[in-house]
């Protein structure tokens, strides 16, 4: 689905994209169906396996339950996994409130936090991609400037070592064009769903 508000960065297919991830990629998915997200999270996840990544999710405990229940249901060993350091799941809530000031993502702590998180995962060397929901939290709660902040963080951190990340906003009819534009201007592809 193409709209105005998604015309301001390339609009891809989810297949598509989960085949041809790169570094410092940083895609948003669209969604109005937690189904359809959980599809393109898992695509993302298992892409990132099947490539020979640290795949890192940040996400809420009922994301991060629906996604690992159908990760063991496609024959993939968490377990495994985590302790070869190949896969980590950490709570978006959590994580947020170790870099916010009052509800606004601080830059320092940010980098203190997530580059923390990227020198372990990458310290075997292997490439890592990410799926974060911090950004959907803030929104959320009406946070925009927050959540405009966050992702202006993220592409820095994308592009400083070599990340993929995808960020993923639940659409709703009340969200209006602008605010939809605003959200794709600050990513480098569109997944609408």
């Amino acid at each position: 689905m193409t709209t105005p508000a998604t015309m301001l960065a390339p609009v891809i297919d989810a297949d598509t994209y989960l085949d041809n991830v790169t570094a410092c990629d940083h895609v948003v998915h669209l969604y109005e169906r937690d189904d359809v997200f959980l599809d393109t999270l898992e695509g993302f996840v298992r892409g990132g396996f099947r490539g020979g990544e640290t795949v890192v999710v940040i996400a809420t405990p009922a994301h991060v339950y629906s996604l690992e229940h159908r990760l063991r249901m496609a024959g993939c060993s968490l377990n495994e996994l985590r302790a070869r350091g190949e896969y980590v799941a950490l709570d978006a809530a959590q994580t947020l409130a170790r870099f916010t000031v009052d509800g606004v993502p601080d830059e320092s702590r940010f980098i203190g936090v997530i580059d923390s998180l990227l020198d372990e995962v990458q310290a075997s060397g292997r490439r890592a991609r990410a799926f974060g929901e911090m950004v959907a939290l803030l929104w959320a709660e009406g946070n925009r400037e927050g959540a405009r902040r966050l992702e202006q963080m993220w592409n820095r951190v994308c592009h400083e070592r070599g990340l993929s990340l995808l960020c993923a906003y639940p659409r709703t009819k009340a969200e209006s064009i602008a605010s939809f534009r605003e959200v794709c201007s600050l990513h480098s592809h569109v997944i609408a769903a």
